[in-house]
């Protein structure tokens, strides 16, 4: 699955899962593994302890429970297009030297 067409900085509406309808920002993108991580959706409750870290400034790491953001499978995200808002499936076009991603519905550029 190398040929992914989710970016980094998109903006995508999860379809499918516990999230489903959440549109977010992408953060990360693993395209040899099919994985995305979305802002503010898939979280999971992570218990840390204080450990010894030089730079801070008092030495410490704080202890508690973190909210951190899992991965999703690629195919459970849709890019939501910028010129109609709505989730689409993602089309290509050549334009001059290189190829363009637009939107399947309204023919506008991603």
């Amino acid at each position: 699955m190398p040929g992914v067409n989710i970016k980094k900085d998109d903006q995508v509406m999860v379809m499918s899962g516990k999230d489903r309808g959440h549109v977010g920002r992408v953060v990360n993108v693993l395209p040899r593994e099919g994985r995305v991580m979305v802002e503010g959706a898939a979280r999971a409750k992570k218990h840390a302890r204080q450990r010894k870290d030089s730079s801070t400034r008092q030495g410490f790491i704080e202890a508690g429970i973190m909210d951190i953001e899992l991965f999703f499978d690629i195919s459970n995200v849709q890019i939501v297009c910028k010129s109609c808002g709505q989730p689409t499936r993602v089309g290509h076009r050549m334009e001059g030297d290189g190829k363009v991603r637009i939107c399947r519905k309204c023919e506008g550029e991603l």
